[in-house]
């Protein structure tokens, strides 16, 4: 457990010490298990991996409020880490959620990212306008406008033992993605009191995002699953549109859930990518 600002965020680590710090971050609705099945091949390939649960999810603390998950407190939180394990410069990858957060992190302070992978996740300038150019991107994110509604989607999510959340994984996954031990894993975590309300939260802040991002100077590469259910593919190449350095990989018989369905793939893509020395920012 590692306190920053205040919070406590539980870790996994990987790999050795003096290793290229390496920064993992999830999205909804996992926590640092989804990344477990790449990182212990990481941390053989010389990265010291950093596994956190993100602030509500997991086993790390729930701040009480939809402002405390505001992008910017997210922001502060992966800050705040490197700043606590003393790690002036790290690489970054981030899916879903943590892949937004991500993008934020870089554009807002790239001269502490050395690297960034983002797997399946919009630069957030990048939405509205790919909303408006492909309305069926607007149908598959009919959730993030539920999810406003308060008490309710926490009663529906969490009906018939998690049943929605539990099919939002693996009925939008490869088949055997997702093992009987994650999905177990996870229904104990989101059982947890207040737990669901401050995953959700992610959603419900959203509002409270104003400005931009801006364009990211940080060398990028974006790993697309082709059969996303939830993200349309225009939104790598809107999201590279955004970046100085940039490269886009597609995987075309693969989903959202890159690195349950090929985390060998994932595990090469981001170990050659991060492993380079060039780093950029001011």
């Amino acid at each position: 457990m590692i306190s920053v600002g205040g919070t406590r965020l539980h870790l996994w680590e990987a790999g050795p010490a003096d290793g290229i710090p390496l920064i993992l971050l999830h999205g909804f609705p996992e926590s640092s298990l989804a990344w477990r099945k790449v990182m212990r091949p990481l941390g053989e390939r010389g990265f010291r991996v950093l596994a956190p649960d993100m602030r509500g999810c997991g086993r790390s603390d729930m701040p009480d409020g939809i402002e405390a998950y505001a992008l910017d407190r997210l922001v502060e939180d992966v800050i705040g880490l490197a700043d606590a394990l003393g790690l002036p410069t790290f690489a970054l990858a981030g899916h879903d959620w943590g892949g937004i957060v991500a993008w934020a992190v870089a554009a807002r302070h790239p001269a502490r990212v050395r690297r960034l992978t983002i797997l399946n996740a919009p630069h957030a300038d990048t939405v509205a306008d790919q909303m408006r150019r492909h309305p069926r991107q607007l149908l598959r994110s009919w959730y993030v406008a539920f999810f406003q509604t308060p008490r309710v989607p926490e009663k529906m999510l969490s009906a018939f033992g998690f049943r929605a959340l539990r099919r939002s994984l693996t009925q939008t996954s490869r088949p055997g993605a997702f093992e009987l031990t994650d999905i177990a894993a996870y229904v104990e975590q989101w059982a947890g009191p207040g737990r669901l309300t401050a995953m959700l939260n992610y959603y419900r802040a959203l509002r409270l995002h104003t400005g931009s991002l801006g364009r990211i100077v940080v060398p990028t590469q974006i790993l697309w699953g082709m059969r996303d259910r939830f993200l349309g593919a225009h939104l790598a190449d809107a999201a590279a549109a955004m970046c100085d350095d940039a490269r886009v990989v597609r995987f075309r018989d693969d989903t959202h859930w890159l690195q349950h369905e090929v985390p060998r793939l994932i595990v090469r893509e981001i170990a050659a990518f991060a492993s380079q020395t060039a780093t950029s920012g001011p």
